[in-house]
């Protein structure tokens, strides 16, 4: 039988630099009058699919059936296609040859399974730095914050010390991000997963914001899982991926209880119901799967292998440069980080505005230039509040109280990117940085239902 290979459908696609993305011609309305194409910088929040990504999905559509649940032609496809954009996945991130690869909802999906999936009495080592999608998975279990490190090096130094003071006849797991998605600094993975290794506990990856940007090994960097959105991978219609050993998966009660996790239901005479459960994946993948979410996942894999991640990499560190040298160049900007301006990093800065609300600002950036940014505490509130040293209690996003001016923003201005991004709008952003905190809005912004708008 005949079965799409995830890059066949969209092969004379030409990969360019910047990738082709769709909405990079959308045009939107200015306040001041007049359109302007809209420059999306809010990467971390949500990518742009990958115009070679929708042209596969759109390829594909007509032939969508049933996945693992029809005999006809169209579903023996559609299961040939989602369990090839499995493989393609895994392959991806250079898992091990016995890891298994659960497709999700999300990291946010993802991370909660890996927590339904713990042993008993695990401990949980989690940095406060986490977004919130891995740092409060973990309630249920016994759980240690760790306090931000202002290094690498004290990074792991703080692990170290937490592990050796765990009690030692228990599992363990650490869980860790990739890149930040507050300040976008990578962190150090190989050598947290060392230390946790030595101690005898495992570690999961959160690489959210690192898959995007940079080659994610399963092996090179010997964690256990790892987990990622394909909405930040230029790939949309929810789904996400979990993968990485496939022991307390198998040994954990499925995510979900429904079909196709089941491999034989049968009444007792009692009147109950017995089960036996798959050891495979399809253990946490009950009901319907998300077959075009894997799939576009997959074609985006795809996609950026073969543009090249060495080439990638290095187009976004001129971007990163282009932002950083000009956010420099405006004495009232102060770019948040907790490793400094020599951290390695992806696509990710986060920053305040002295005498600027940051709710006010990234509204002027909309309305006035058009370009999306984000505002907040980005889903990482302890990160940012131990950032901005801000009161815990204060409220955050872009209904917090305005900032008298002098006093500190209770919240920050995020700018993010990636491989379908233009210089032309990283130039206009660093522009219009620059005419705001000079010349001040052209317009008066109020909040209204938790956003920033303007005033009529």
């Amino acid at each position: 039988m005949s079965v799409f290979s995830v890059s066949s459908l969209a092969a004379d696609q030409s990969v360019c630099a910047p990738l082709f993305v769709l909405g990079r011609n959308v045009t939107v309305p200015l306040v001041t009058g007049g359109e302007v194409t809209y420059a999306a910088l809010d990467y971390a929040a949500s990518a742009p699919a990958l115009q070679r990504v929708w042209d596969d999905v759109a390829a594909y559509a007509p032939y969508y059936g049933s996945v693992h649940r029809g005999a006809g032609y169209l579903s023996q496809l559609s299961t040939d296609l989602f369990e090839n954009a499995r493989r393609t996945v895994a392959a991806f991130l250079d898992c091990r040859e016995d890891d298994q690869l659960v497709f999700t909802r999300s990291t946010t999906d993802s991370l909660n399974l890996l927590a339904a999936a713990l042993p008993a009495d695990c401990q949980v080592f989690v940095f406060e730095t986490e977004h919130h999608a891995s740092l409060l998975p973990w309630r249920e279990a016994r759980v240690t914050y760790l306090d931000a490190p202002r290094t690498p090096a004290e990074a792991v130094a703080t692990l170290e010390r937490a592990l050796a003071d765990r009690d030692p006849h228990g599992p363990a797991l650490v869980c860790v991000t990739g890149a930040s998605n507050v300040t976008g600094e990578i962190w150090p993975v190989r050598e947290l997963a060392a230390a946790a290794h030595a101690h005898g506990a495992r570690i999961v990856l959160d690489a959210a914001q690192l898959a995007p940007h940079h080659p994610v090994s399963v092996q090179d960097l010997d964690v256990d899982w790892v987990a990622f959105s394909g909405h930040k991978l230029y790939a949309p219609f929810g789904s996400g991926v979990l993968a990485g050993r496939a022991d307390w998966l198998r040994e954990a009660d499925p995510y979900l209880a429904g079909g196709g996790a089941s491999r034989k239901v049968t009444r007792r005479t009692d009147g109950g119901v017995d089960v036996e459960w798959h050891e495979t994946a399809a253990r946490h993948e009950a009901g319907s799967p998300n077959v075009i979410g894997a799939y576009a996942i997959a074609s985006a894999c795809k996609a950026l292998t073969e543009a090249g991640f060495d080439t990638l990499v290095a187009r976004e560190r001129h971007l990163i440069d282009t932002v950083r040298a000009g956010l420099a160049e405006v004495p009232e900007v102060r770019v948040l980080s907790l490793f400094g301006d020599d951290a390695p990093r992806v696509g990710v800065l986060s920053f305040v505005v002295e005498g600027w609300n940051s709710s006010h600002f990234a509204a002027a950036l909309s309305a006035e230039y058009g370009i999306g940014v984000r505002d907040g505490l980005f889903c990482a509130h302890p990160l940012v509040r131990t950032l901005l040293g801000s009161d815990p209690h204060t409220q955050g996003e872009c209904g917090a109280p305005e900032a008298a001016p002098g006093e500190k923003s209770l919240n920050a201005i995020r700018v993010s990117f990636g491989a379908g991004t233009p210089d032309e709008h990283v130039e206009r952003f660093v522009g219009a940085v620059r005419e705001l905190v000079r010349d001040g809005a052209r317009w008066n912004y109020r909040t209204e239902d938790g956003r920033c708008v303007p005033a009529t």
